[in-house]
């Protein structure tokens, strides 16, 4: 028995139990295919094909997956050759699927890599990080917009994507209101590419489940940028300070920063005047984007409102009326 009819023959009996979650689907001459299969999106398929000097010569390597990106594939190929070739005039198979069995289990992040791709080619740039954290199955995103910062840690779950990210804040230092924002909606983005809608209307196509990392970031990066570049629609000045020192952390503050629920924003002293004076017929609609404004401060109806400001109007007049005759 030649040497790659004995090592075909090892390799039967002991890829099994030596690699876990292993299969070997082909170990003949022509070919040697094993699916290691950790998760359904942990998944790579690793084929070898053999020259007539093997194992003095390489054995060729390919890799395949349903779900591992092929640019990560093409990288983990050539690690395959280079650890080869520590074992040139050796078997190799069952050196080469070790490795891969632990690349997959040293990288749990595989199953996203091209969501991570797409995430620094698309939106990280300036002086945001997208950092990887392998042994915590994890990304560590921060945002910059001028001296407003935003660091979040988002977890990737054994069997992601069937399961939504995890979204923790580490650093923030945007309003609360803003921050309850950011976190309470990175979540439901995540939840509804997992979940379908518990009421579903006729017309809805079928749901389909999506990863959640990439839309979680790209709405995070997206809020981060866009709230400190916007400007109070009353007033006209931005609605955020320079410094996030300067914050008005007082909810009911003049300066404190309102976020309405079509998303833009306004000072509360510019909102309160807008929402309490004429005219109120229709209701008041934002000045950007000509929407109803919402708001759970502000929950009085255009008639409760109107009724409101004619009886301040009426007292005002009786007050002047009372300055008149003693003046």
């Amino acid at each position: 028995m030649g040497i790659l009819e004995t090592e075909l023959a090892e390799l039967q009996q002991c890829v099994p139990r030596v690699i876990a979650d292993s299969t070997v689907e082909a170990c003949v001459p022509a070919m040697v295919r094993v699916n290691i299969e950790r998760t359904k999106y942990k998944q790579i398929v690793a084929c070898f094909q053999f020259q007539p000097d093997y194992p003095s010569s390489l054995a060729l390597i390919e890799l395949k997956s349903r779900h591992v990106s092929e640019k990560l594939l093409d990288g983990l190929v050539k690690l395959c050759e280079e650890e080869a070739k520590k074992y040139l005039g050796k078997p190799q198979v069952l050196h080469v699927l070790r490795f891969v069995r632990n690349f997959i289990d040293e990288n749990p992040l595989c199953c996203c890599s091209e969501e991570i791709s797409n995430v620094r080619k698309k939106l990280i740039a300036g002086s945001d990080e997208l950092k990887l954290r392998q042994k915590t199955s994890s990304v560590v995103v921060k945002v910059q917009e001028g001296q407003y910062v935003m660091k979040y840690n988002i977890t990737v779950p054994e069997n992601y994507p069937d399961k939504q990210v995890g979204i923790e804040e580490k650093e923030c230092n945007f309003p609360s209101v803003f921050r309850r924002w950011f976190l309470a909606q990175a979540t439901e983005i995540a939840r509804q590419c997992v979940e379908p809608p518990a009421k579903k209307r006729p017309k809805d196509p079928p749901f389909v489940l999506r990863p959640s990392m990439e839309p979680v970031v790209s709405f995070l990066v997206s809020e981060v940028h866009l709230y400190p570049k916007l400007e109070c629609k009353m007033c006209r000045k931005k609605a955020f300070p320079t410094n996030p020192k300067d914050i008005e952390t007082s909810e009911s503050g003049p300066l404190h920063v309102e976020r309405i629920y079509c998303g833009h924003v306004y000072h509360n002293k510019c909102l309160d005047k807008y929402i309490r004076t004429p005219p109120f017929q229709g209701g008041k609609k934002c000045h950007t984007c000509n929407n109803k404004i919402y708001h759970d401060k502000w929950k009085l109806t255009p008639e409760t409102a109107e009724a409101r400001w004619a009886h301040k109007q009426a007292k005002q007049r009786e007050l002047d009326e009372v300055v008149d005759f003693l003046s």
